[in-house]
């Protein structure tokens, strides 16, 4: 009897986004999906987890090979259920998927993803795990493009030895097929965001406030970059690491004297 691969898949921009869909029918031929993902959308969560309310699950779609469940929580909170509760008799999936992400995660967005956040908590079971990501934030994003980086990608992660843990977070630019140059393994990109806050009135006269901003390349002239690859044309692919560690920081503090 075949083993066929268990593929588990979320995202954060809820069960319902086209990318989810998208994502799913693109490896649905590789093997039986799992998918969990957050009722509404949580964009923003990064490694978010929920302590303080319940968790529900709802099935929402039941096919041969294909389960697809609701949850009320975050996307991490949709890894840790699908992994400790919902996959029986000690199953573990062969590969994660987080996405399509409906917006960029290069550079420090990776800190703030909750795709990626869902992403980072796969590759802590020692599961390949790879965040997918477009550069388009519309609702109903052609998709065409990035399926096509996807299966080249999925299958490297599941057949060549990369290591454990593995977490790859891949941006595609918002380019035609023909635009892209290729696929360029390269680090994240130095940076931060400036956030701006926008003070605004409601209809009764109170005062809110809403978050605007703008990313600050502090490398701007480097080319080994996930900014520089999606400028240039090309789907960027990082491996993430979570220690965060700085090495040489560490080397001195040990040189120092504490007294």
């Amino acid at each position: 009897m075949n083993h066929k691969p268990l593929i588990f898949i979320t995202n954060d921009d809820g069960v319902r986004a086209k990318g989810l869909q998208k994502l799913i029918e693109t490896v649905r031929p590789l093997g039986r999906i799992v998918a969990v993902a957050p009722e509404e959308g949580q964009s923003g969560m990064s490694h978010a987890i929920t302590m303080t309310r319940p968790l529900y699950l709802k099935k929402v779609t039941e096919q041969e090979g294909l389960t697809i469940y609701g949850c009320n929580g975050t996307p991490v909170d949709c890894v840790k259920i699908a992994f400790d509760y919902l996959l029986q008799n000690g199953e573990t999936p062969d590969l994660v998927l987080s996405g399509i992400n409906h917006g960029a995660n290069s550079a420090v967005n990776v800190l703030y993803s909750g795709t990626m956040g869902a992403a980072i908590e796969g590759s802590f079971y020692n599961i390949p795990s790879i965040g997918f990501s477009l550069l388009d934030h519309d609702e109903d994003a052609d998709f065409g493009t990035v399926q096509q980086y996807i299966l080249p990608i999925v299958r490297k992660a599941m057949t060549e030895n990369l290591g454990r843990p593995l977490c790859l977070n891949v941006n595609v630019p918002n380019l035609p097929a023909e635009q892209i140059r290729g696929i360029m393994p390269c680090r994240q990109n130095r940076g931060y965001w400036r956030e701006v806050f926008e003070r605004r009135q409601d209809p009764r006269g109170h005062d809110y406030y809403w978050l605007c901003g703008y990313f600050e390349n502090t490398e701007p002239e480097a080319t080994d970059t996930d900014e520089w690859a999606l400028k240039n044309g090309y789907v960027s692919v990082v491996p993430i690491q979570v220690d965060l560690t700085n090495y040489e920081q560490l080397g001195q503090l040990k040189e120092l004297k504490f007294e």
